[in-house]
C-alpha cells in the first residue's frame, strides 16, 4: 500500500503541472497533449479544473488508502482519464500517438496497480 500511496503522490504532483499549463500556458498544453487540435483559453481552463479535481483525488486517496469509497472514486478517475484520451486519439483525432502513449503510462499504470 505504501507504493500505491507514493505513486498517487507522484501522479498528483505531475498533474499539477498540467493544471498550470491549462490556466497559464495553453500552448504548451496543446503541444504536450492535444497536438492535432486547436485550443482556446476556455478549453485550457476547463482542462485545468478537471485535472485539478483528479489531482485532489490523488492526494486525498494517497493519505487515506483505507477509505474504500475514496479509493474507488480515485480509481474511476484514472479509468475516465484513460477513456477520455483514448477517444480523443481514436475518435476525434486530436492527439498524436506519442502524446497518447505518454498520458497512458500514468492512467494505464494506475489502473493495474
Amino acid at each position: 500500500m505504501r507504493a500505491l500511496s507514493q505513486w498517487l503522490i507522484l501522479v498528483g504532483i505531475l498533474r499539477l503541472s498540467a493544471v498550470w499549463f491549462g490556466f497559464f500556458d495553453i500552448w504548451a498544453l496543446r503541444k504536450a497533449v492535444f497536438s492535432k487540435s486547436s485550443m482556446t483559453e476556455i478549453h485550457g481552463r476547463t482542462f485545468g479544473v478537471w485535472t485539478l479535481l483528479t489531482c485532489t483525488l490523488c492526494f486525498a486517496c494517497a493519505f487515506n488508502l483505507e477509505n474504500r469509497e475514496l479509493y474507488w472514486v480515485t480509481f474511476a478517475s484514472f479509468v475516465y482519464a484513460l477513456g477520455h484520451f483514448v477517444t480523443e486519439f481514436l475518435i476525434y483525432k486530436t492527439m498524436a500517438l506519442s502524446n497518447l502513449a505518454t498520458v497512458s503510462i500514468f492512467a494505464g499504470t494506475a489502473n493495474i496497480t
